[in-house]
């Protein structure tokens, strides 16, 4: 239908996104982000307050990884069958707990069950927004939200930029614990923003009904996500400290993928449907190429981080302000390429700039002059804004409409296994203390992801434009 046919609906008359949404949407999505760059700066503190190195606080890293890695596709699931609201309002306030456990933590194991609970309530935050982005485009008739998918990665590019100094600036005034206390007021305010204005389910609908909920519990596979829990639990813990004694995790993550991949062919109602992601090549490449983006980027938070306290001398405040130049390049970018559909272009350009940045750490040490730091942050913001918005924009596009909360969910599973292979990583390059040497080690297994990752979009011959912002809906 064209608006030169009778009755045609011209895309000026079609109402537009509801932007009461926003606020809890971008809040929740940037729950885990803020959570992840404040224990940037943090993890030297702790460990010198509680006795502990750096391949022990590496662990407040990956509990949370391995938390939010398990929850996130299982919550999106969630969300998919039941919605946003209720899950939202009980993700959010489980953030709050776990800011009192650990802001009253007494030791680094209570720490790390904190960073658990943080990383289960952060599940939903995401999931919700691109369920409430697909239901707003049905809503709408509009299809490709492009300013509101550049608003979520903007947001959380914004945060990526308060967080290592918000973190520097809470540990100045209160300690390490102020950077765990801060989630008590992100998550009243999340409680409050989602029960405004998040959808509620219509009262006496059918949706509410007993015969309803009945057959959306039934269609949960409970098996099917424990089989997922389990093996994704076995591999995360033996890439947390990746050793020959514990190859037998591998063993047993092997064995339980063969059982779930099983359980998911034979059942009618998949937790995740691996007949429809196996005939999806282009979303499969694209969780592939969000695993090892995420190894260079969050190999670069975590491990430049404490090299510039640790090897070079830096204060935590100093060491968040060396960083504000990569998320405030990398909102810029985000903000200038967001209405641009393509996103071949974007991948392509973020992979050199890893590898740019990858091969300027090399030449750092002790004695480098403080610009060079600089310039490692500026040239790595340009992967930041790029990558992230790019593969966000690929799965919203390459996922079934019905299952794009899990979808997105899986994105983040992704996303979060290259997050363990970094701390991995970071831990066996630093071992007691992040020197020079480990720096350069660590800059050597970035490099090979960045090159890796260039190859996985060189080589992708599908990768095309996605469709242009804010048109009809495809049907």
């Amino acid at each position: 239908m064209t608006e030169t046919e009778p009755g045609a609906i011209r895309e000026t008359d079609k109402p537009g996104f509801d932007r009461r949404l926003l606020p809890p949407m971008m809040l929740g999505s940037v729950l885990n982000p803020i959570n992840s760059t404040i224990i940037s700066v943090a993890l030297v503190p702790i460990g010198r307050a509680l006795g502990a190195p750096a391949s022990q606080t590496a662990w407040l890293v990956s509990a949370l990884y391995l938390a939010t890695s398990l929850g996130q596709p299982v919550v999106g699931r969630l969300i998919d069958l039941f919605g946003p609201r209720r899950l939202f309002l009980f993700s959010t306030s489980l953030v709050g707990v776990a800011g009192v456990v650990g802001t009253l933590a007494p030791n680094m194991a209570v720490l790390i069950v904190s960073r658990v609970l943080l990383g289960f309530g952060t599940c939903s935050g995401y999931p919700a927004a691109m369920a409430l982005l697909r239901s707003e485009a049905k809503r709408t008739g509009r299809d490709s939200p492009g300013g509101v998918l550049t608003a979520l990665a903007v947001a959380n590019q914004t945060i990526a930029v308060i967080g290592p100094l918000l973190g520097g600036l809470l540990i100045a005034v209160g300690g390490w614990r102020a950077t765990f206390a801060l989630n008590v007021p992100l998550s009243v305010a999340s409680v409050v923003l989602g029960l405004l204005w998040l959808p509620k389910p219509v009262a006496g609908g059918a949706e509410e009904s007993p015969g309803r909920r009945g057959r959306l519990v039934a269609q949960l596979d409970l098996p099917g996500m424990v089989l997922f829990a389990a093996m994704l639990s076995s591999l995360l813990l033996f890439l947390m400290n990746p050793h020959l004694r514990d190859g037998y995790l591998l063993v047993v993550a092997a064995a339980l993928g063969a059982g779930f991949a099983v359980r998911e062919l034979r059942t009618a109602t998949p937790f995740i449907d691996l007949r429809v992601f196996g005939g999806n090549t282009p979303l499969m490449t694209t969780y592939g190429r969000a695993l090892v983006a995420y190894v260079v980027a969050y190999a670069f938070l975590y491990g430049f981080s404490q090299w510039t306290e640790e090897g070079y001398g830096l204060t935590p405040f100093h060491a968040g302000l060396v960083q504000i130049p990569t998320f405030l390049v990398a909102i810029g970018v985000a903000i200038v390429s967001g209405r641009r559909p393509g996103v071949r272009g974007k991948l392509l350009l973020g992979a050199a700039g890893q590898i740019v940045a990858c091969l300027v750490m090399l030449t750092l040490g002790t004695g480098s002059a403080l610009w060079m730091l600089f310039l490692v942050t500026l040239v790595f913001g340009i992967p930041q804004g790029l990558n992230n918005l790019a593969l966000q924009n690929s799965v919203y596009f390459q996922a079934d409409p019905e299952r794009i909360a899990s979808s997105a969910g899986l994105l983040r599973t992704f996303a979060y296994i290259g997050s363990m292979v970094a701390s991995s990583a970071t831990a066996a390059s630093f071992g007691q203390r992040a020197d020079t040497g480990g720096m350069h080690q660590l800059a050597w297994v970035m490099l090979g992801a960045g090159v890796l990752y260039l190859l996985l979009t060189v080589l992708d011959r599908r990768l095309g434009r996605t469709p242009a912002p804010d048109t009809p809906a495809a049907r």
